[in-house]
């Protein structure tokens, strides 16, 4: 069952072939057999998942209607709220933390017969692009150990391959979802900003955050991504939007534009990748696309953009752990600022600090206008960008990342060149569009390849199609780790 599609699950479970309960059975038992090899998992609902499952088969052999999800298991990134299990960030902070309430995409998934199975490891924070940062040491990616699965949801989309669960909930604010996609074979989907509510996500970067959704394929991130979407009044920038039935989406490609950007295929490109992504284009263009150059001029200051308003925001969203109302308060202290002070040096990791200090540093009397102002106009070129490009292309295609999944260990001594990793995925969470990840290739040596599609706002329909179609027509979405 580990390698059987969303599509497949569902069938088997309405047909009667398949129970939930049996169904989750064999997700705790891979979970028990590979987690401690893969790490991706930091909290498993053993038996809450089997009641659930229970319940939703009871539903079914009662002749009752079930909900979309029907029985299927969900994992959840350890940065999104589920009352009753904790919700630690990767972090000592939170490390004993249990939310009062669940998030708006738990009471979406419990709503539609959703069975959640547990929590998902993650960069601290989700601050990181390679998921190594969190207080229960590294996720291994399941092609190969050695290697990262990518951040900062990097255990999202190792579940995904290693087979723990046909769906997971991740986080996107700078391509925490669709990096770990790529780097683990996956596909992984960052909805438009303001889709999918963010009431329950801890907040790194509120303006940049997203949560969406990694499974197998394109269709089994259409079935979650309809269940957690919709408005939400508890969430000020939550779009009161039609969610439409993603599900069943059209999978032709005739009459499409799709745009390859000019500034992705630069210097620094891994020639593997880049062959890979090109290839994909023309397997594209073969199956009814158009194809054209489009340019978006100012992704050259997207990193810098991103790193300025993404760690301003993460200053003042973090001043709250302050080890007075909640998470971790040091035990030694001489006075309230002093418990400040060791509170947080003890509760929070080195590239969490660092990152508290650039923002704090670029917001600071005499620095705002030169730092963050500024970014803000930038980022603003960069959504320019991104409304000219769509005016002539339906969809923007490249590399999710730069290189295929690099060791553990390889980039932590240098942030800078950590930072890169991420320079293909930012710009869509500066200008706000959805993203998704679909795999596209190997490397020689067996690893997986990702292309990133974009598409304007509130236009994931069209990225599903694609994705959909490209999955119809090739293999690497089926392809899964021998080591496992």
């Amino acid at each position: 069952m580990h390698s059987a599609s969303v599509t497949q699950l569902l069938a088997q479970l309405n047909s009667g072939a398949l129970t939930s309960r049996q169904l989750v059975q064999s997700c705790l038992d891979r979970i028990a057999e590979f987690n401690p090899r893969i790490n991706a998992m930091v909290h498993v609902a053993a038996q809450t998942a089997l009641e659930q499952a229970d319940q939703v088969d009871s539903k079914r052999a009662g002749g009752r209607p079930v909900g979309i999800l029907a029985g299927l298991p969900i994992a959840v990134k350890d940065n999104i709220c589920v009352r009753g299990m904790p919700a630690t960030c990767g972090s000592r902070m939170l490390q004993n933390f249990m939310p009062p309430h669940s998030a708006h995409v738990i009471e979406r998934i419990t709503a539609e017969d959703g069975i959640l199975l547990g929590k998902l490891n993650l960069d601290e924070f989700a601050m990181g692009s390679s998921s190594e940062t969190s207080i229960f040491g590294s996720v291994r990616n399941p092609w190969n150990t050695q290697l990262s699965a990518g951040g900062s949801s990097g255990g999202s989309a190792a579940a995904i391959a290693a087979g723990f669960a046909p769906l997971t909930l991740g986080s996107d604010t700078g391509g925490s979802i669709r990096q770990p996609a790529s780097f683990c074979g996956v596909t992984g989907l960052k909805p438009t900003y303001g889709r999918v509510s963010r009431y329950g996500l801890v907040a790194y970067a509120s303006s940049l955050d997203q949560i969406g959704v990694l499974a197998r394929d394109a269709t089994g991130c259409a079935l979650l991504l309809q269940a957690i979407s919709g408005h939400d009044h508890r969430d000020s920038t939550s779009l009161n939007q039609p969610v439409p039935a993603w599900s069943t989406a059209d999978s032709s490609l005739q009459g499409l534009k799709i745009g390859v950007v000019r500034e992705h295929f630069g210097p620094g490109l891994d020639a593997e990748v880049s062959a890979a992504v090109q290839a994909t284009v023309g397997q594209l263009q073969a199956a009814g696309a158009e194809v054209k150059e489009v340019s978006l001029p100012n992704s050259r200051y997207a990193i810098a953009t991103y790193y300025l308003i993404a760690c301003c925001e993460a200053s003042s969203n973090l001043a709250r752990y302050d080890g007075i109302h909640y998470g971790h308060r040091a035990a030694d202290f001489q006075d309230l600022t002093d418990l400040y002070c060791q509170s947080r040096a003890e509760g929070f990791g080195a590239e969490v600090k660092r990152r508290i200090m650039l923002g704090t540093y670029a917001l600071s009397a005499g620095y705002y206008d030169a730092y963050y102002l500024k970014a803000l106009k930038m980022r603003r070129r960069i959504q320019d960008d991104f409304a000219a490009a769509f005016q002539q292309v339906d969809v923007l295609a490249g590399p999710t990342a730069p290189s295929a999944a690099f060791a553990l260990g390889a980039k932590l001594s240098d942030p800078l060149e950590m930072y890169l990793s991420d320079i293909c995925t930012i710009s869509t969470n500066l200008a706000g569009v959805p993203g998704i990840s679909v795999p596209c290739g190997m490397t020689a040596d067996g690893r997986p390849i990702g292309l990133q599609l974009q598409s304007a706002i509130l236009q994931e329909s069209v990225l599903l199609q694609i994705a959909g179609n490209f999955q119809q027509i090739t293999d690497w979405h089926l392809r899964q780790p021998t080591l496992l």
